[in-house]
């Protein structure tokens, strides 16, 4: 495979590790970036731009991926959705500790009227299922899903417990921030992250940036442990669970059902921030830059292009759940809206916030080593908790940072 683009001195070895991708572990097509303290130090991409048998058909299949290829980066979503709150927190608009029935008077029926915002965001709600799941015109029309949420019961007492929220965290989130500011998820991003940022990533796709996202599709995930040391024994598998169709599991991915097309024009419109996000690499990588530091090249004049304050920095990683998730049976870690450095979800290291993607995808900081940190891809495997090939770009980082004694 013919990798393009550059790495600084000293990260060659998350050049290796994203060829050995291609030859190894099942890559399509991918590109990953790298920001240290604020400046570009790999920026690499490789393959096609589509990966599935429907491009093959068209004879699509020969499109190589490039620098500005975008992608739906599936579950990346939510760590960039859970900025939003955070910084409405931040400028004094929201109180995390708040009941989300102050904003959304609606949701508080059926026993959720103690619910606050921080439990939406830690994954403590408890309606990470719907009783009647949404078909797929349901689910995007903006309208469906925060009425199903708010009428939802709780499968467990809101704040005693977590659980993933695969596809409410959609509605919960999206319908808290119109209430907030009487403007949609995506366009209060567009406005106050991705433009002045400098960001090719969207929650809503423009039509006329249509042509720019790689057609995605599932391939196997190579044998092996995911990644070296994953400890973690649950009773069974996050993958056992989803078979079964009364499990916490399968219903939690199966609020919407049949699940959507994701390489569907009217899904990559949709604003669904559990799951319909689009961006390049570099914009994952630079806006989780932006979180922990300044941008020199921002377009905006808040710190320098820095988002997060030091005291939302501190509340998106400090640990709000952890331990056996009710979804994904495995324990996992979570802070305000992020997943934190864990077996379940290794990141680069104990003080990582960010959020994977089912298939793939990732985005992360560490501001200790004042890492920002972006991997996207079009071939979705599944059956895996950490993607193999994001973990071995994972690991070349820290081999790179260890040589150079970071």
């Amino acid at each position: 495979m013919d990798v393009q683009g550059t790495v600084a001195d000293g990260f060659e070895p998350v050049r290796d590790a994203f060829a050995e991708n291609f030859a190894r572990r099942g890559e399509r097509g991918a590109a990953v970036v790298l920001y240290r303290e604020g400046e570009k130090v790999v920026d690499l991409w490789g393959g096609t731009k589509h990966a599935d048998d429907a491009a093959e058909e068209t004879g699509e299949t020969g499109e190589p991926w490039t620098r500005d290829t975008a992608q739906v980066v599936r579950s990346v979503t939510k760590g960039v959705a859970a900025a939003v709150p955070l910084l409405l927190h931040q400028r004094g608009q929201l109180d995390l500790d708040g009941r989300v029935g102050t904003y959304w008077p609606e949701f508080k029926a059926n026993g959720k009227e103690r619910v606050l915002v921080r439990h939406l965001l830690g994954h403590r709600t408890g309606v990470p299922v719907l009783d009647t799941p949404l078909t797929p015109d349901e689910a995007l029309d903006g309208i469906s899903g925060p009425r199903a949420v708010a009428a939802q019961r709780p499968v467990w007492e809101p704040g005693t417990d977590h659980g993933y929220h695969a596809q409410t965290y959609s509605w919960l989130m999206s319908e808290l921030v119109r209430r907030v500011t009487g403007r949609t998820i995506g366009r209060w991003i567009a406005e106050e992250i991705s433009r002045p940022l400098g960001l090719d990533l969207w929650l809503g796709l423009p039509e006329e940036q249509r042509g720019r996202v790689g057609r995605i599709t599932s391939v196997e995930a190579p044998a092996g442990p995911a990644t070296p040391g994953l400890r973690l024994r649950p009773k069974r598998s996050v993958t056992e669970a989803y078979q079964d169709p009364e499990s916490l599991t399968r219903r939690a991915f199966a609020a919407i059902t049949p699940l959507p097309d994701e390489n569907d024009p009217a899904y990559l419109t949709a604003e669904l921030p559990a799951s319909g996000g689009v961006a390049t690499a570099d914009a994952l990588a630079r806006f989780y830059a932006a979180l922990i530091g300044p941008l020199p090249s921002a377009r905006t004049a808040r710190a320098g292009g820095r988002l997060f304050a030091p005291g939302t920095l501190t509340l998106a990683r400090t640990e709000e759940s952890a331990g056996p998730d009710r979804v994904l049976v495995v324990g996992t870690r979570f802070g305000l809206g992020y997943m934190l450095h864990g077996p379940a979800s290794p990141l680069l290291g104990p003080g990582s916030f960010g959020h994977p993607g089912r298939g793939g995808s990732l985005g992360f900081a560490d501001p200790e080593a004042r890492i920002g940190f972006g991997y996207v891809t079009n071939g979705m495997q599944r059956g895996v908790t950490a993607d193999p090939r994001a973990q071995a770009l994972v690991r070349a980082v820290r081999t790179a940072l260890a040589a150079q004694g970071a």
